[in-house]
């Protein structure tokens, strides 16, 4: 099976400067092609900026999946050849709910869309409506994909879920302040699910907020790839084996040392998880 190369732009988002943010994508795409880059991934909220203070404030940058911005990143796609992932506010036209979102959109007119299920006491989370779809995986051409977004990482059963379903590679675009102790979760969720996790974040101040980088990509055993060490702009590659991810028994030493976290669990024992969450 063939390797897939990744970009992870970790890219400074200007509040409320949609076109702007439009076109900086754009023209990473382009560069990143030239790169060999199959996949490029942006952070969440990428078109639009995080810190709104309103449901009010945020409508008027918000769009329907498929829409305006998946149509023009979408012939980009179809021209260059590959596969870009991005942020955005979905508006859902028949039932008026606004979404934390990231398309997915591909070379031969594939446009997919995921809406953040878990949200937190922040920015847009604060009034977008909890994401309403379940968990997805997209089957690039021999890479299958899903996606998360930010705090759903924080949450191991989105991760989980996702390797059930057959991922090869978790994307979770990210909008992590500094104070965010997150990163810590990303080789985590890499190492119980044996999958490719790339948790790609912003930089760049919003409203009070500095944004801390620290974009990552790591292996199935939760090993970096690529890091960003720091809150510039900054393009992250990796080459990736959907082979390996799909090699979920590890052995070390055979018949003595051998682990498989998705054969091993015991799904009979976990039924608590799988309950209403209960009122304090």
């Amino acid at each position: 099976m063939a390797e897939w190369k990744i970009a992870a732009v970790q890219m400074d988002c200007r509040f409320g400067e949609k076109s702007r943010n439009l076109e900086v994508v754009r023209t990473r795409l382009g560069e990143e092609a030239v790169e060999k880059a199959q996949l490029i991934v942006f952070p969440e909220c990428a078109l639009t900026g995080y810190c709104f203070t309103s449901r009010a404030e945020a409508l008027p940058h918000a769009e329907p999946i498929p829409g305006p911005a998946t149509e023009a990143v979408g012939a980009d796609c179809r021209r260059l050849g590959v596969w870009a992932a991005f942020g955005l506010l979905e508006l859902d036209g028949r039932s008026g709910n606004l979404f934390n979102a990231c398309a997915l959109v591909g070379p031969r007119g594939e446009v997919y869309g995921y809406r953040k299920i878990h949200l937190p006491c922040l920015g847009i989370d604060r009034f977008a409506t909890p994401g309403d779809r379940p968990f997805a995986v997209h089957d690039l051409g021999g890479l299958r994909v899903g996606i998360n977004i930010c705090y759903d990482g924080s949450f191991p059963e989105a991760s989980r879920i996702l390797a059930l379903l057959g991922a090869d590679l978790l994307l979770l675009p990210t909008n992590w302040p500094v104070g965010a102790s997150a990163c810590a979760l990303v080789p985590a969720r890499a190492l119980e699910n044996h999958l490719y996790y790339a948790a790609v974040n912003r930089v760049g101040d919003e409203r009070g907020f500095h944004f801390q980088g620290h974009s990552r990509i790591v292996d199935c055993s939760g090993e970096y790839l690529a890091f960003s060490e720091g809150d510039r702009e900054e393009i992250l590659y990796a080459t990736i084996d959907p082979e390996e991810a799909r090699r979920k028994r590890v052995v070390k030493i055979p018949g003595e040392y051998e682990v498989d976290r998705i054969g091993d669990r015991r799904p009979e024992m976990y039924g608590l998880i799988g309950e209403p969450k209960r009122k304090a």
